[in-house]
């Protein structure tokens, strides 16, 4: 189920970029997607919890603040990340994230340490290369070291929902706050940028950012909530074959034997870290 979870979370996850990408040829701005990308989560949530008479106090306001500035700075540098590079190399770069989940578990997981899964969120990040194939000219390092703090920061932020997770914490809670630190920090870019110039189909795009960003997140913090990280980091680089695969249907993008071996690459890691956890279900 953590694996199904994942997918799912990939999947509504390359459905938002699409949405995104629809949205900002529609006229959006950028601080107009970051408020759409929490604004129906928060709307929607309060109205469940209300609903169901459900408290949104907290089990851990400490891991809450943890994980919202982590996770909104990782948005934001990854963002400014994708203004500056090559979509491909910036989307490489954001897709760092389980590699640094593997290097924690390598360095300090101690009992969690599994060479296995580590192997497998190795074998996957060379399939997004793969397919991306990035590169970086002389004056965009900046932007890429920011890109990369994006998926340090992104890191950070999984492994906090992990801490909710084990703690009780329940997703839809988890996913409320993040949803209202990302409103509030778009706060800033309105005031900054100004408000756009979507049209209908570009706030139509929009929503559809807010609600499959919503069931993206929910999926990923159940996720990762439920066992071992290293698993669900490896199944995080399916997005890229969702995201391939939407390309392909809609802006007839083209996908070489490269990216084609690059993407058989990403599903045999995924599969090898699924048989690995069925085989040992230990977390890790």
């Amino acid at each position: 189920m953590q694996a199904l979870w994942m997918l799912v979370a990939s999947a509504m996850f390359a459905i938002m970029g699409s949405f995104v990408k629809l949205g900002t040829e529609h006229g959006a701005s950028l601080p107009q997607v970051v408020l759409f990308r929490g604004l129906p989560s928060v709307i929607l949530l309060l109205i469940w919890a209300r609903a169901g008479r459900q408290s949104i106090i907290p089990t851990s306001w400490k891991l809450h603040i943890w994980r919202n500035l982590s996770g909104v700075t990782s948005m934001w540098l990854g963002f400014f990340a994708i203004s500056h590079l090559p979509l491909a190399t910036a989307t490489s770069l954001n897709y760092t994230a389980p590699l640094f989940i593997a290097c924690w578990m390598l360095g300090w997981g101690g009992a969690q340490r599994d060479p296995v899964r580590i192997l497998a969120v190795a074998l996957g990040f060379m399939g997004v290369i793969a397919v991306l194939r990035p590169s970086i000219n002389d004056d965009q390092w900046l932007a890429a070291l920011l890109g990369m703090g994006a998926g340090a920061m992104s890191a950070i932020a999984m492994m906090q929902i992990r801490q909710l997770g084990r703690i009780g914490e329940p997703e839809w809670r988890t996913v409320l706050f993040f949803s209202v630190a990302v409103c509030a920090s778009s706060g800033a870019g309105l005031a900054f940028e100004g408000w756009g110039y979507a049209d209908w189909t570009g706030y139509l795009s929009l929503l559809g950012v807010g609600v499959a960003g919503l069931f993206g997140q929910l999926a990923m913090t159940r996720a990762f909530g439920m066992g071992s990280a290293l698993l669900t980091a490896a199944l995080q680089y399916s997005t890229i074959i969702f995201a391939a695969l939407i390309g392909m249907g809609f802006w007839g993008d083209h996908l070489d034997a490269v990216a084609w071996a690059g993407m058989g690459l990403i599903i045999f890691a995924g599969l090898l870290s699924v048989w690995r956890t069925m085989r040992d279900p230990k977390p890790a």
